[in-house]
């Protein structure tokens, strides 16, 4: 194998160089050949080119079209794209996509939808599908401010829906509404039987109107009494959740855990990984759930599990975002609070282990890069790519402290969904420069855009990137002034060399460049050329990850592939041993669009 790529490597560059090739000099060629296109590399350059050919998940040629079909060989797949742009496949930098997954193929899913009347159109389609007593839920991913109506349905409202069905709907950590069917299911008849921290919410007249009022503790304990999903469900429903990421050109994500996530619930994962199901990278972080019993937990956990541990579709990567719970959006966290965190950040650092924390204030981050900076003085933290999450209102000065301790900023969206909320708790000037992204580049904070879906924001990766383009908010509202508004490459690549960075795979994936990993997507409008307000509009029309093409629509259609091949388990070497062709690396000639050599590297990191 690794003989017939080198073969194939040194007559790919002969031909190219030579321009002498009237046909394939070499008996197999390429696997897929993309052509007549707008291939936007996001290189150094962020050069465009017409083509870009595939072998064995990698990249092993860009340029023009007349030049790379004459790589083609008997069984090279060769697509035109007609014009259409390709971009690398985006990457989220924080998704709870895991979580999601679990329930994806038995929720009801309010995301994009513009008007209240649709949204309950969805329960009324979802209790017709699943027949009377199955229980409808809105999992979050919403907020009144898409809909026309502006506000939440009322428990009425869902009843009319779903007469015969119990109905839960969350929106983010804070409220729920559920229908009475609900509440005899849950057994909840007064604040008694509420989670902690949580009430029932009653009208002027001080009769319930079918809404529970609490903090994410209050919410995530509400949640956890919901029926669960089968385990064949959640199988399904991660790869129907990952296709639907697909489908909107995303390729990886940083997954941080979330609340309530056992080992057990992982398990669906695992299933499609070793059944080579997956079609999107995932490098997961272990989320500390036990309050007084963080450190403990993450000892048991990662005993076998080295930082990492895994391959190029799933890896882990280090612990967080709840590091500690004394800690988690806590603007003055005691000293004991300090001291925990500080051995556990100590422990990670002597493990090599990457760490990523939420934080949404810069007025109290200081407290957290102060332990930060004391545990680099005792266990260098600077190549470990720690990160903090959020932080939307980060000032220079903490910027600076970041980039000096190799700090990542993981930025989501949060100002599309929360952006009004945010005016009022800060004020005008605070959120116009919210997020700072332009201040961060400046200083060379490293960077990766995402979602926080999906609880709390939608999972679209077009609408943060219009988001971060115009500053508006899901109810139009404009917040963000030109000076933090970046251009349309920095987005992109803020969603792709950026956050692969957070995964250690910035050398591997996020640019289309000869050598890296093939992940792409092929767009249903230019990206860059667009107008603004399209750009959330804009889905995939093809997307590959690692050279196979897992999701095609239109007239792509029948390039979807279901499966990378037979099952992890079924995998051996000639000598009955598991294992996977070594990593190589492809380099192109400088005055070349071909390819001129190539070397093998130890391991993949």
């Amino acid at each position: 194998m690794k003989d017939s790529i080198a073969r194939f490597v040194t007559a790919a560059a002969l031909a190219v160089s030579a321009q002498c090739v009237t046909g394939p000099a070499w008996p197999q060629g390429p696997d897929t050949i993309l052509v007549n296109g707008k291939i936007i590399t996001a290189d150094e350059r962020f050069s465009v080119r017409d083509a870009i050919a595939v072998r064995d998940g990698r990249i092993v040629a860009i340029g023009g079209s007349a030049e790379l079909r004459k790589l083609a060989g008997r069984n090279t797949r060769v697509v035109d794209l007609k014009g259409r742009t390709a971009i690398p496949g985006l990457i989220d930098s924080h998704m709870h996509a895991i979580r999601a997954a679990l329930s994806y193929a038995t929720e009801v899913n309010w995301i994009g939808a513009s008007s209240l009347s649709e949204a309950l159109a969805r329960v009324r389609d979802a209790a017709r599908a699943s027949g009377p007593g199955a229980w409808i839920i809105v999992a979050g991913g919403w907020t009144e401010q898409q809909f026309i109506e502006r506000r939440r349905p009322t428990q009425s409202e869902l009843v009319a829906a779903a007469p015969d069905n119990p109905v839960y709907v969350q929106l983010f950590y804070g409220w729920a509404m559920l229908t009475p069917a609900a509440f005899k299911a849950l057994s909840i008849t007064g604040d008694a039987d509420v989670p902690p921290r949580g009430r029932l919410e009653r009208d002027a007249s001080g009769i319930p109107t079918g809404g529970i009022a609490g903090d994410t503790a209050t919410i995530t304990a509400l949640f956890a009494r919901l029926p669960k999903p089968t385990f064949e469900q959640s199988v399904d429903g991660t790869r129907k959740f990952f296709r639907e990421l697909n489908r909107l050109a995303l390729t990886g994500v940083i997954d941080p855990g979330g609340f309530g996530m056992t080992p057990r619930d992982y398990l669906p994962l695992f299933k499609a990984w070793q059944d080579r199901q997956l079609t999107l990278r995932v490098a997961y972080t272990v989320f500390a759930q036990t309050r007084g019993r963080e450190l403990e937990e993450y000892r048991n956990l990662t005993q076998l599990l080295p930082m990492g541990f895994g391959d190029d579709m799933l890896r882990f990567n280090g612990i967080g975002e709840n590091v500690a719970w004394g800690m988690y959006n806590n603007d003055s966290p005691s000293e004991e609070a300090k001291a925990q965190f500080y051995e556990i950040c100590k422990w990670a650092a002597e493990r090599r282990m990457s760490l990523n924390i939420h934080w949404h204030n810069d007025r109290s981050v200081g407290q957290g890069l102060d332990i930060f900076e004391r545990v680099n003085r005792e266990a260098p933290v600077t190549g470990l790519r720690w990160a903090l999450v959020h932080l939307e209102d980060a000032s220079a000065r903490t910027l600076e402290r970041m980039k000096a301790l190799g700090i990542g900023w993981a930025m989501q969206d949060a100002g599309y969904f929360e952006g009004e909320q945010q005016l009022k708790q800060k004020g005008a000037e605070a959120v116009r420069r919210m997020p700072p992204l332009n201040t961060a580049l400046k200083i060379g904070v490293k960077v990766g855009a995402g979602t926080d879906a999906h609880r709390v924001a939608s999972y679209n990766p077009f609408v943060a990137l219009r988001w971060m383009l115009d500053g508006k908010t899901v109810g139009g509202t404009a917040l963000r002034g030109p000076e933090e508004t970046p251009t349309r490459e920095d987005a992109l690549r803020l969603y792709t060399t950026g956050s692969a960075w957070f995964a250690f795979d910035d050398d591997k994936r996020g640019s289309l460049e000869v050598g890296k990993l093939a992940d792409l997507a092929v767009l249903s409008k230019n990206y860059m050329t667009v107008p603004v307000e399209e750009i959330g509009g804009i889905e995939s029309v093809l997307t590959m990850v690692g050279g196979r093409i897992v999701y095609a629509a239109g007239p792509y259609a029948q390039w979807e592939e279901n499966s990378a091949g037979p099952p992890l388990r079924q995998r051996r070497d000639a000598r009955g041993l598991s294992g996977t062709w070594p990593d190589r690396i492809f380099t192109a000639a400088p005055a070349s669009r071909g390819i001129i050599s190539s070397k093998e590297r130890p391991g993949s990191r």
